[in-house]
């Protein structure tokens, strides 16, 4: 079995502000990414973290996200899958993040959502209605209601989740960034805390200074 990763966000703002009283839940935006770290983290949103009015598929980055919104909270969750359907989903991922700039934010559709009313415009969708059309596409997932239906709220309610983290962006960072991971991936990762700081100034004096800043 292989696993996928879904991103529930909360980030502060006036159009979250009333997503969150519609849903009448704390996360208002999901992203889908194929890692734990969310290097590779997908989703329907803001093309800059900061401008809410320019939305589309885009590639998310953590670190902007947390330099726009310090006090945003993530809680991770993976789901199950076979290795086939990760492939067939990182596939579309791919080809979606290709063409990004054909893809848009679903505003039309909201008054629908609100009336529970099917309504899909090529190639608009909300962060929810994406996902929930890949994963059904992949097999992975079963709605029982039209795709472009699909909110934050039902990805929350799926019963097949597991999460693996709750709590800031800060400290998701922090914990699982570039730099931690690679430091944990690195020479010196089997060493023992005692001996870390010794051998990070032997790796220094071996490397020298690097100056091409």
């Amino acid at each position: 079995m292989a696993k996928l990763y879904i991103a529930f966000v909360d980030t502060p703002g006036f159009f979250a502000g009333i997503i969150r009283r519609v849903i009448k839940q704390k996360y208002i935006h999901v992203a889908i990414s194929l890692d734990p770290y969310l290097e590779e983290a997908y989703s329907i949103g803001r093309r800059h973290p900061s401008v809410p009015l320019i939305a589309g598929f885009e590639k998310e980055d953590t670190r902007k996200i947390l330099k726009a919104f310090p006090n945003a909270e993530y809680m991770i969750c993976s789901i199950e899958c076979t290795t086939q359907q990760k492939k067939y989903v990182e596939q579309q991922l791919c080809e979606a993040m290709e063409q990004r700039f054909r893809y848009h934010y679903a505003v039309a559709g909201l008054p629908f959502i609100l009336l529970n009313i099917p309504f899909y415009q090529k190639n608009h969708y909300t962060c929810s209605s994406y996902l929930a059309k890949i994963l059904e596409q992949a097999g992975i997932c079963r709605w029982e209601k039209h795709f472009s239906l699909v909110t934050p709220k039902d990805f929350m309610e799926y019963k097949e989740k597991q999460k693996i983290f709750e709590g800031s962006l800060f400290e998701f960072n922090a914990r699982y960034g570039k730099t931690q991971k690679k430091e944990r991936a690195g020479a010196f990762s089997f060493m023992q805390p005692a001996y870390a700081g010794a051998a990070s100034i032997i790796h220094f004096l071996k490397r020298g200074v690097n100056y091409e800043r």
